[in-house]
């Protein structure tokens, strides 16, 4: 069977599910609308911001 989608180098095939309240759910997607990106795409910011802080501490 042939891959699907786009070739990419950065491959995207580990899932991740969590739980959100409903405030939690409507500031992300005020964010990705805010943005213009996908809830996803701001959940990978957040995780590459938490990143950045480490690295500086």
């Amino acid at each position: 069977m042939t891959p699907k989608g786009r070739p990419t180098q950065d491959k995207k095939d580990r899932r991740f599910e969590i739980r959100l309240s409903q405030d939690t759910y409507n500031t992300l997607e005020e964010c990705a609308k805010a943005l213009n990106i996908t809830k996803a795409q701001v959940i990978h910011k957040g995780i590459a911001l938490v990143r950045a802080e480490i690295d500086t501490k």
